[in-house]
């Protein structure tokens, strides 16, 4: 596990923390002795209460997680919606809610972030989330794949703004990865089996294999690593895999 402790004293902000990929950060920053705060839009034990698909739910995570740790070390935007669906079956209310939950969310995290970060004087790493939908052509994904498309370029956008003063600014984007999410989509072996088949490395992520990315961005083994899109899928991105 990638040490945090001594590349971020100060706290971690995680968004969308009821998710799988974000409890699995979590639970990788408490192994390693990280503060944090998790934020999420619903109202569970534990979790700091804020809507990020707003400017003002935004701003009050990261100033809630500033006031608890004194300072802010980096933030995981782990909030996001997925939505399988050709154009044509998509209607208007749809496609505004796959955009708002993922593109503003991530605009409005990454705004706020930035305002404390230059605020406080000190360096900060923010890490967002996309999918490999954004990267290669799969059917019926149109409205996810143009959301999450826009997020890598606002990543790569904002590290450019940013990386004269110490904000780094990445994103990972995850194949197939069994979390709450996806259990419709894995709910027997025979759709299992088919979606792991179309990974050059057989089978689907983990939660804790994306988490793993995160953590790694967040920590100073990625000094010097800003405005990459990670890919965690397998292959999938960029290679085919054997057929026997």
């Amino acid at each position: 596990m990638t040490s945090i402790q001594s590349t971020h004293p100060t706290s971690v902000l995680v968004t969308g923390a009821s998710g799988g990929v974000a409890q699995a950060l979590l639970a990788r920053l408490a192994a390693a002795n990280v503060p944090t705060l998790a934020a999420s839009r619903r109202a569970a034990d534990g979790l700091f209460q804020a809507d990020t698909t707003t400017p003002d739910g935004a701003r009050a995570a990261v100033a809630a997680c500033v006031a608890q740790h004194g300072s802010l070390g980096g933030v995981a935007h782990c909030v996001g919606s997925t939505l399988i669906a050709p154009l044509g079956r998509t209607s208007a209310e749809q496609y505004r809610e796959v955009v708002r939950i993922n593109l503003d969310s991530a605009f409005y995290v990454l705004q706020a972030t930035v305002e404390a970060a230059k605020a406080q004087g000190k360096p900060c790493s923010i890490v967002l989330v996309s999918s490999v939908v954004a990267g290669i052509g799969v059917a019926n994904h149109e409205a996810i794949a143009a959301a999450k498309g826009a997020i890598e370029a606002l990543t790569r956008s904002a590290a450019a703004t940013y990386a004269a003063i110490g904000i780094r600014v990445n994103c990972v984007a995850p194949g197939m990865t069994d979390t709450p999410m996806t259990a419709n989509i894995l709910k027997s072996d025979a759709m299992r089996a088919g979606a792991e088949k179309q990974y050059p490395i057989n089978g689907v992520n983990s939660a804790d294999d994306v988490a793993a990315a995160i953590a790694w961005l967040l920590s100073s083994d990625a000094a010097r690593v800003t405005g990459q899109i990670i890919h965690v899928d397998g292959g999938f991105t960029h290679i085919r895999p054997l057929v026997k």
